[in-house]
């Protein structure tokens, strides 16, 4: 078993996101750097994981901390899935959001078998206006 260490906060950097997200295969602005910063900055709400010192998990979310909870990525490096960090990353910011605040996020058509088995379940009343880039 692999001893990951689990950490509240934005002490990431973008280079260390944009390797996350190109190792766990997740579709996001890898190469734009300034767009990642952004995201860690505006961000009310990061969990992450670390083996050693590399970042090989992140959970990170948007949320009001009363009613709603938008959980924007969840990526986990391909080598450590299916070891349990996700679903961890899950569970700490469950924890940390409290039972009063619903979690929502988009899946992608890959995962949509992932979710339920960690507490998700599926909806069908949401919408949504695509980004243009």
């Amino acid at each position: 078993m692999v001893n990951i260490i689990y950490k509240e906060g934005t002490n990431i950097n973008a280079e260390e996101l944009s390797q996350l997200f190109i190792s766990s295969g997740i579709k996001r602005p890898s190469n734009d750097l300034n767009r990642l910063q952004r995201m860690i900055e505006n961000s009310d709400i990061i969990f992450t994981a670390w083996y050693q010192e590399k970042l090989v998990g992140i959970a990170r979310a948007i949320t009001d901390f009363s009613y709603c909870c938008y959980l924007s990525d969840l990526a986990v490096s391909l080598e450590y899935q299916k070891s349990g960090i996700g679903s961890e990353l899950v569970r700490l910011l469950q924890e940390h959001i409290g039972e009063e605040v619903s979690l929502l996020l988009l899946a992608s058509p890959t995962a949509m078998d992932y979710y339920p088995r960690i507490g998700f379940e599926a909806i069908d009343n949401g919408f949504k206006i695509s980004r243009k880039r």
